[in-house]
């Protein structure tokens, strides 16, 4: 079995705030912008999606934001309604890779909300993967069948753009948003000193460290080594 871990949601690189997480541990996903072409061409918006608790998503921005984001599109994905997930970027190329069985975690930021905080890097959900490959690998019939809800395929415009670099994940009925955000993050230092968000000590036990990498920090898939499958897949498998 491989597992990946993969960061995704908005961040204040791409979209200007983190995730929402409430005292009781659960939390808000909210999608990064839909930046296409520029403008975006999702008729979703912050300000016209419903959110998980009420509301539409621009709820979550500051004042200072909500005019200016209300009427943004977003790139809705991963989507967990039928569990797609999409990239035509290099970094992510290797989850064609993925099979039947094997598990793409998903780890957002968050802050508290409303009183605000420090952002931590927490798992939101988890795709038991059904199928995955470059879009080229599927018929018409199969992208229609597996990936008719995900944003790259069904807008016309990105997907006749991506479509040849295009890599598609499908999770299989039991993969899941959680109810309950958990962290895996803890507050370490690169190079130079600086603040870098890593691996907790505690989650390193769980999934590994990469030899010594254990930034989390950015969204390049971390592939969990062989010796760690069997423990990981048990514990994510657990999280509700």
């Amino acid at each position: 079995m491989q597992i990946v871990l993969l960061r995704v949601g908005i961040d204040s690189g791409s979209g200007g705030i983190q995730g929402p997480l409430f005292k009781d541990g659960a939390f808000e996903f909210i999608p990064i912008p839909d930046k296409f072409r520029d403008r975006g061409v999702n008729s979703m918006t912050y300000g016209n999606t419903g959110a998980r608790f009420g509301g539409k998503l621009v709820r979550y921005f500051p004042d200072s934001l909500k005019t200016k984001i209300r009427n943004q599109p977003i790139h809705n994905d991963p989507e967990f309604k039928t569990f797609t997930y999409g990239d035509p970027t290099p970094p992510k190329r290797g989850l064609r890779h993925l099979k039947n069985g094997d598990l793409l975690v998903f780890y957002s930021g968050l802050s508290p909300w409303p009183s605000g905080g420090r952002e931590q890097l927490y798992i939101i959900g988890y795709f038991r993967v059904l199928t995955a490959g470059l879009a080229t690998d599927f018929s018409h019939s199969l992208l229609s069948k597996h990936f008719a809800k995900n944003f790259h395929v069904q807008h016309k415009s990105v997907f006749r753009r991506q479509h040849s670099r295009l890599v598609l994940v499908k999770g299989e009925p039991g993969s899941r948003l959680l109810a309950k955000a958990h962290l895996i993050s803890s507050l370490g230092r690169d190079k130079n000193g600086q603040p870098l968000k890593v691996l907790s000590p505690r989650m390193r036990r769980v999934f590994g460290d990469w030899d010594g990498h254990i930034s989390i920090q950015r969204s390049s898939p971390r592939w969990v080594a062989p010796q760690y499958s069997r423990r990981a897949a048990s514990f994510v498998t657990s999280l509700k």
